[in-house]
């Protein structure tokens, strides 16, 4: 599921797809009505794949639960925003069990519900793209117990140590003197001065 380039603006409604980048603004499409507006530096922007979720472990990101709902509800839409909110809580609960009850304001819980919902009339949500995004982490999974396993067998080679380069000794004594110059230069300089 490929989330880039589509964004929340506080204060406005909805979803918004990045169109263009100008000067001092993006041009952005509304995923509600398609229509195009600009975003300014000002407006406070938030890409959704950026965004994650509180849980009382590490956060969920945003883009996992929403294949999590697109699974569950069979690539159809989910729960309207507009349900009540203890039908929402208890369809995210089903579906991340760990969620920060306290941190995850009833507001966000709409907007999760809101945010599918808009993603799927879009047809920005496709089942080949959820199972495409799913596969890398299982190989992912299975490449690290692989890696897990041979390192296991294998004992640890020895890295061989560096040969250090010989520094001249002819440059090396040229150096020293003139370090010792500037400093006893230096002093003797602040002393007349005072």
């Amino acid at each position: 599921m490929d989330l880039t380039g589509i964004i929340a603006i506080s204060g406005k409604p909805g979803l918004f797809r990045v169109i263009a980048q100008g000067k001092n603004n993006i041009i952005v499409e509304s995923l509600i009505d398609n229509k195009r507006v600009p975003a300014y530096a000002s407006d406070k922007i938030s890409a959704l794949d950026d965004i994650s979720i509180y849980t009382y472990d590490e956060d969920a990101p945003l883009k996992d639960l929403f294949v999590a709902i697109f699974e569950k509800e069979s690539g159809k839409e989910c729960p309207s925003h507009k349900e009540d909110l203890d039908v929402l809580r208890s369809y995210l609960i089903e579906l991340l069990p760990n969620f920060d009850q306290e941190r995850v304001y009833p507001s966000d819980v709409k907007k999760i519900f809101q945010w599918y919902n808009l993603l799927m009339k879009a047809g920005l949500l496709k089942m080949e793209e959820i199972k495409e995004a799913n596969a890398p982490k299982k190989a992912d999974a299975a490449e690290k117990k692989d890696k897990v396993e041979s390192k296991e067998k294998k004992p640890a080679a020895k890295k061989p140590a560096a040969a250090k380069p010989k520094a001249d000794s002819a440059k090396a004594k040229a150096v020293k003197p003139a370090a010792a110059k500037k400093t006893t230069a230096t002093k003797t300089g602040t002393s007349r001065g005072k």
